[in-house]
């Protein structure tokens, strides 16, 4: 990973990742996040965590947690 891209997306199974990226920009992040649900959100388990790892936090994840 790159220094500069900050924002990390992973796409987990059944809690075993499967897909990552990360992303320089917030912006483009939060889109392909959008576009991540739409592309594997009817896998089965899926979860799809978008983390800042600069500032150490998960800004948003789907399924929403309980």
């Amino acid at each position: 990973m790159k220094s500069r891209e900050r924002f990390h997306l992973t796409l987990t199974t059944a809690g075993h990742p499967v897909a990552q990226g990360w992303w320089g920009d917030e912006t483009i992040a939060r889109l392909k996040f959008a576009s991540w649900i739409g592309s594997y959100g009817s896998m089965p388990n899926a979860g799809i965590t978008l983390t800042d790892e600069q500032e150490l936090t998960v800004l948003t994840s789907w399924p929403d947690a309980p």
